[in-house]
């Protein structure tokens, strides 16, 4: 059915377009309802429910969840092994955050001010292609390259670097029979998965430097060494602290790259995996997953004043 406006036809769709027209706060209503249900019901609903069974606790005779109000179940946080767990997965997050962040920037560089048309997207497609593959194929085929009959190893003896190998293998703490039961393979694996997710945002900071300073710089007669200190490092700062995120965020919460290359030492993700599974410790699997939680809270807060969402 149609009505007659002005000697034209309007059908219901245009009409109700035409509502829409005239009051936008009507459309934005509209617009945002299904993503805010989404974010409040499920994502956030999940979390409060998560925050909520850590505050239960399990019945040492019985071993079932009793479920009264009780802050047992955080005390266990504090508890010497659950503490080296999340020091030992806060600080394999943040080593690997810092040698991508060193790799990715000479890379990111070279990609915004030196690499011709052709090499820049030779570069692209190389950072992108690991991507493009099954993440566990890439885990398992780095845990053939650091075994002990693996290529490194190979290389080393072809190389006469057998003693440089086993130097590297017998750093205490982080050593191992061999490099993919060491956590300087879980380090090595780590670095290349996530390395991509520091290189873009940081490529991205790097093409918002106008050139124009970097000329002015040297028509002032800047050394190079100046110009990176004054000025190309702090307007690319905020790209490296977005790449952080991803980097840091992403280790903090894996458990599937230590569960296949490295130590026996759980990492957090794992330790909540194993109370949630075979431990049936769901309040103690709550409270450790609400430490990564909080942790990137407070990472998200200071990275925002750093302005690193300005270069996501």
């Amino acid at each position: 059915m149609t009505t007659l406006v002005h000697g034209e036809t309007t059908s219901p769709v245009q009409r109700l377009a035409n509502a829409l027209y005239l009051h936008p706060r009507l459309l934005l209503f509209l617009l945002l309802t299904p993503p805010l249900l989404w974010l409040g019901v499920i994502y956030l609903g999940s979390l409060f429910t998560l925050l909520a069974q850590s505050f239960f606790y399990i019945d040492d005779f019985s071993g079932m969840v009793v479920r009264e109000f009780s802050f047992a179940t955080w005390g266990q946080l504090f508890t010497l092994s659950n503490f080296d767990i999340i020091l030992r997965t806060v600080l394999m997050a943040a080593v690997v955050t810092v040698a991508a962040a060193l790799l990715a920037f000479p890379l990111a560089y070279y990609m915004v001010r030196h690499a011709s048309v052709r090499m820049k997207a030779l570069l692209y497609l190389g950072v992108m292609l690991p991507l493009w593959s099954s993440y566990l194929v890439r885990v398992y085929s780095w845990k053939l390259i650091l075994a002990k009959e693996g290529v490194i190893t190979w290389l080393a003896e072809t190389l006469h670097l057998t003693w440089l190998l086993n130097g590297i293998l017998a750093i205490p703490v982080i050593g191992g029979p061999s490099l993919s039961t060491s956590d300087i393979g879980t380090f090595l694996v780590f670095l290349y998965v996530w390395l991509p997710f520091m290189v873009l945002p940081i490529v991205a900071a790097l093409e918002r430097v106008p050139k124009s300073f970097l000329e002015a710089s040297a028509d002032l007669g800047a050394p190079p060494r100046d110009t990176f200190r004054r000025i190309i490092l702090p307007l690319a700062l905020p790209g490296v602290v977005a790449g952080s995120i991803f980097t840091f965020s992403l280790t903090l919460g894996d458990y599937i790259i230590p569960g296949i290359v490295g130590t026996s030492h759980p990492f957090l993700g794992q330790a909540v995996y194993a109370h949630q599974g075979t431990a049936g410790n769901i309040p103690l699997a709550a409270a450790l997953t609400i430490v990564p939680v909080v942790i990137m809270g407070a990472y998200l807060v200071v990275s925002k004043r750093m302005g690193a969402f300005d270069a996501l």
